[in-house]
């Protein structure tokens, strides 16, 4: 049985937004107070300016380590983990009450309509809830897992 090749197709910032819409989950990455990394595993979406949107609370590590240097990096991943895409950019934290209404964006990005969006608005301001907006400035190429191509047919 032949083995599956590996591959890695660059793809222009419609084709990237266009794979980011339907993927919800990701492993965001951002940098400590000392420089290493702290990782994330999140949901998320992608508003309409083609910015990924993620929901998390405003004195999480991701938030708090965003806040202080906004260089992020994302691993946006398929449910099946294959294919996947790095994503790096400016994050920048909204907090209440400015964020009610990206909130609902990022709803309706991940989920669609919501039935209730004044309970929805209310829980959101009841929770204390944060979003978190990443402007890409740049991206590798979407990645499948497998074999080089140069040991598929061994």
């Amino acid at each position: 049985m032949p083995r599956k090749i590996a591959t890695t197709d660059r793809v222009t910032r419609d084709e990237l937004v266009a794979f980011l819409r339907p993927r919800h989950h990701a492993v965001l990455a951002t940098r400590r107070r000392d420089g290493s990394p702290q990782m994330s595993p999140v949901t998320c979406g992608v508003d309409d300016q083609g910015r990924v949107v993620v929901s998390t609370y405003p004195d999480r590590a991701k938030a708090v380590n965003a806040r202080r240097d906004p260089r992020v990096s994302l691993c946006v991943v398929s449910d099946e983990w294959d294919p996947w895409v790095q994503v790096d950019g400016v994050a920048e934290v909204i907090d209440l009450p400015d964020s009610v209404e990206p909130l609902v964006d990022y709803y309706r990005s991940i989920a669609g309509e919501h039935p209730d969006w004044d309970e929805y608005r209310r829980a959101m301001v009841d929770q204390g809830k944060s979003l978190i907006r990443v402007t890409i400035e740049s991206w590798g190429p979407v990645a499948t897992g497998g074999f080089p191509a140069r040991l598929a047919d061994g």
